[in-house]
């Protein structure tokens, strides 16, 4: 449950009212150019965050810049340079409410020179949204395959992972899309990475080229579908496709007119964003709250959200893997002064007895009873995806560990066991190597400590990628810790 804003943060509290509202984390991601600030700015005016003075002034400034279609933008891109180059550069937050949920959402970037900016947050979404740009345009396959490959920071904190993806002139997507490019990692990473569901929206129906049409969806619609069974996706179930124009605003907060869009009779986006379910999360769990960021403000202050129990003002906690007990002399929901949060929500917490140069991200917070694992080896299940030209996958392989926002040099130093994939068994003889497509049990060596939790006992904190040259080459999910870990 959320919480309602106090009266006076400044005051200690005696109390603190219960918001009855379910609330549900939102991340936009995707391709450059797909329209992500722009769907975001507009979903924050629709529900009222912004105002007609403010959109009136970013219309001058889009203007002035010889950039009218920016203007939506401009609510989400805050800084000089996002607004120069129209490409999102760091990671925009905003909140917006419907009758019954409250959002978080984050605007991610979706160009390829600022992955760096998104890795650490894929791995925290439950659910995705999938958008689909269906204008068409004038990039070549390998660009729009390269430029897309940033999916995975943005989830770090979120239920909802919201993926915009630009479709290719006609043939173009085709072949990025058969060729296996990005589209393939960014859904493959989103199921590994906890998304259980999608929703696909298909973005600018509105455009010159597409004008609403039903042929153009279906086209798109029957593209994914195939792939995302592929991806081990139940589409009847988990996915849900509809057509929006971020632009304007159709088919977002109210269903699209009939005169403008005759055959849609399904919900408008926010009728699919209520309708989604919130993920089971269990508030009298062990403590996890993995640290996103951290700054100095009247003391040390760290970022992150509760992935499972909850925290209180003037509890003690354990941060790991330093082992250092902290005291929460404060504690932040959305802008507010809170008393306590429960698990899924995002919170800034204020800490003593901790120095802020003493944090890394990817350390957790956690109870001082139950601190969470912390260890240099584990044991874990990997699906091969797709090795780099020459590569074999075989003890001594190394590549870069990404499980949260945790990012190290990792060696996998023995295969154990291959998984025979008709027979969902392992294999009798201990393979010397493997290739793209296998499963493969190995045990993997980190430099430095890291805090991880099995796949059985933590989904959100057992999942992980690794990635060599910029690509994803296998996903997976730790199976076993060591007997002893260093969390005494």
């Amino acid at each position: 449950m959320g919480l309602k804003k106090e009266a006076n943060a400044n005051v200690n509290p005696t109390h603190v009212a219960v918001d009855r509202k379910r609330h549900l984390n939102v991340v936009f991601i995707g391709h450059v150019d797909a329209g992500k600030s722009t769907a975001g700015g507009q979903i924050l005016f629709l529900s009222g965050q912004v105002d007609d003075r403010t959109i009136q002034k970013y219309e001058k400034e889009a203007k002035d810049k010889s950039r009218e279609s920016w203007y939506m933008a401009y609510i989400m891109d805050t800084n000089e340079e996002e607004r120069a180059k129209g490409k999102t550069v760091e990671v925009g937050r905003a909140h917006f409410e419907t009758e019954t949920t409250r959002f978080t959402i984050l605007d991610a970037p979706g160009h390829k020179s600022y992955i760096p900016n998104m890795i650490s947050g894929a791995s925290q979404a439950d659910i995705g949204v999938l958008v689909r740009m269906v204008t068409f345009c004038h990039w070549t396959p390998w660009e729009f395959m390269n430029s897309i490959s940033g999916f995975r920071k943005c989830t770090l904190i979120f239920d909802l992972a919201i993926l915009k993806v630009i479709s290719a002139r006609k043939g173009e997507f085709e072949t990025g899309y058969e060729r296996g490019g990005q589209t393939r990692e960014h859904v493959q990473l989103a199921k590994t990475l906890g998304v259980s569901k999608l929703l696909v929206v298909v973005n600018k129906m509105d455009d010159p080229t597409v004008v609403w049409s039903k042929e153009r969806y279906d086209d798109i619609q029957s593209k994914m579908i195939p792939f995302l069974k592929s991806s081990q996706y139940n589409v009847k179930k988990d996915v849900q496709f509809l057509p929006i124009s971020g632009l304007l605003g159709s088919n977002m907060k109210t269903r699209v007119e009939e005169r403008v869009c005759a055959w849609w009779d399904g919900p408008c986006l926010f009728e699919a964003l209520d309708a989604v379910e919130v993920p089971p999360r269990d508030p009298e769990g062990p403590l996890r709250m993995p640290i996103i960021d951290k700054f100095k403000d009247l003391g040390t202050v760290v970022m992150g959200k509760t992935e499972s129990g909850s925290i209180c003002e003037g509890d003690s906690l354990l941060m790991m893997p330093n082992k250092a007990v902290v005291k929460v002399p404060a504690l932040f929901c959305d802008e507010d002064r809170v008393r306590y949060a429960d698990p899924g929500e995002n919170v800034r917490v204020r800490l003593s007895g901790i120095e802020e140069e003493n944090i890394l991200s990817g350390f957790v917070l956690c109870s001082v009873a139950n601190p969470i694992p912390a260890v240099t080896e584990f044991v874990a299940q990997l699906q091969i995806l797709e090795l780099l030209d020459n590569a074999i996958f075989t003890a001594g392989y190394k590549a870069v560990l990404h499980i949260r926002a945790i990012v190290e040099e990792c060696e996998i130093v023995e295969l154990m066991q291959q998984i025979d994939l008709k027979k969902k068994k392992p294999m009798k003889k201990t393979p010397l190597f493997v290739k793209n497509g296998a499963i493969v049990l190995c045990r993997v060596q980190v430099n430095n400590l890291i805090c991880i939790e099995k796949f059985s006992d933590f989904p959100q904190l057992g999942r992980f990628t690794l990635r060599s040259e910029g690509k994803t080459v296998a996903v997976g999910k730790v199976t076993t810790l060591p007997t002893v870990a260093n969390n005494a």
